[in-house]
C-alpha cells in the first residue's frame, strides 16, 4: 500500500489576494486546476535535473515528461506528488496577525474508522506549511451531504436524511479533543439544516461555531436554520464547494498518463510505466491564511491524501 500526498503550493500567485465575494465557480474546479499547475511548474523545475533518456520519460506523441522519481518525493510508503520544499514554507508576518481557517472534507471512498488519522494528517502538512502550532477554525464536510432543492425549504427537508449521523457525532468528538488540546480554537460544520443541525446539537459537548451551506442551487437561508442559528450563537456562512471535491475519476486522470495527466500512475489499458494499482480518494483540506490587520489572503492552498493499493 502507498499512500499518496497531493499539494497545490500557494494559490496566491501575485502576492497577497484581496478577500472577494465568492464567484460561481465550485471550489473543484480550482482545487484540480492548482493541482496541474502545480504538477507542471514541478516538472519544468525538475526538468534539467537529470538529461534525456536518464530520468525522461520516453517520447510518446504527447510530451516528454521528466520521470516522476525526479519530481516526486517518496518517503516510506508516502509519495509526495508534487515534491515539496518545506525550507520555503511559513507565513511572513507573527502568528496572531493571521486567521487561519481550514475546511477538511472526509471523501465517500476513504474508512470512517480512520478520520482521527486523517485528521492528524490534514493539521500536521497545514501546520508545517504555514509554520504554526494551531488553526482558528476547522470546518469539517462529511460524505453523503449537501443542500440542494428548488427552493430552501425542500433542500432543508431534504438535508434532514442525509448522510450518517453516529459517524458525524464520533468524528466530532476526535475533533472536540483536538479542541480541548488547543490545537484547533472554533470547530464548525457544514451543510447541516434545521433538523440536521438541531439533532447534532442534542447530541455533542461543544458546539459547532460556523455552519457553512451552499444555497447555490436553492435560493435563501431557510429561516428556521438562521432563527435556530441565532438563538445557538452560530455563525451561517455561504460557500461555493463541490460536494464530490475528488472522485476517484478525476484523481486518477489527474495522476495518470493522459495529456494532462501527471504521469504517476500507470494506465488500465495498456502496459504503461507508473504505479498500478487501484486509487482510493480519502481526504481534502483547504487552508486559508488571512492577514487580519490589511483584510489579505496571503496564503491559500490544498492537500490531499489517497491510497494505493499496489498490484501484486
Amino acid at each position: 500500500m502507498t499512500r499518496i500526498i497531493l499539494s497545490t503550493g500557494n494559490i496566491v500567485l501575485d502576492g497577497p489576494s484581496i478577500i472577494r465575494k465568492p464567484g460561481a465557480s465550485r471550489s473543484n474546479l480550482e482545487f484540480t486546476n492548482s493541482l496541474r499547475n502545480n504538477f507542471l511548474a514541478a516538472q519544468q523545475d525538475y526538468a534539467g535535473v537529470l538529461q534525456n533518456g536518464n530520468g525522461h520519460t520516453k517520447e510518446n506523441g504527447q510530451s516528454n515528461r521528466p520521470a516522476p522519481e525526479v519530481w516526486t518525493e517518496k518517503d516510506d510508503s508516502t509519495l509526495y506528488v508534487p515534491r515539496i520544499d518545506w525550507l520555503s514554507a511559513g507565513l511572513q508576518e507573527d502568528r496572531a496577525q493571521y486567521e487561519i481557517t481550514v475546511k477538511l472534507f472526509f471523501l465517500p471512498t476513504a474508512s470512517p474508522e480512520k478520520r482521527l488519522d486523517y485528521i492528524r494528517e490534514a493539521l500536521r502538512l497545514v501546520a508545517k506549511e504555514l509554520g504554526v502550532d494551531d488553526v482558528d477554525l476547522l470546518i469539517v464536510s462529511f460524505p453523503g451531504i449537501s443542500f440542494e432543492g428548488d427552493c430552501e425549504w425542500e433542500a432543508d427537508k431534504k438535508n434532514a436524511t442525509m448522510g450518517n449521523e453516529e459517524e458525524e457525532i464520533a468524528t466530532w468528538g476526535l475533533l472536540e479533543t483536538l479542541h480541548q488540546q488547543g490545537l484547533i480554537q472554533k470547530l464548525g460544520i457544514a451543510e447541516f439544516g434545521t433538523e440536521k443541525l438541531r439533532r447534532f446539537l442534542d447530541q455533542v459537548n461543544i458546539r459547532p461555531a460556523v455552519d457553512q451551506i451552499n444555497i447555490k442551487n436553492c435560493c435563501n437561508v431557510p429561516p428556521p436554520l438562521a432563527k435556530l442559528a441565532k438563538e445557538k450563537r452560530i455563525e451561517l456562512f455561504t460557500h461555493h464547494d463541490s460536494p464530490d471535491v475528488l472522485p476517484s475519476g478525476t484523481l486518477r486522470e489527474l495522476l495518470g498518463q493522459g495529456p494532462q495527466g501527471a504521469g504517476v500512475l500507470a494506465d488500465h489499458e495498456n502496459n504503461s510505466d507508473g504505479l498500478k494499482g487501484e486509487i482510493f480518494p480519502e481526504w481534502v483540506v483547504k487552508y486559508t491564511a488571512f492577514v487580519k490587520n490589511r483584510g489579505v489572503i496571503e496564503n491559500k492552498g490544498y492537500f490531499a491524501s489517497a491510497e494505493l493499493l499496489d498490484e501484486d
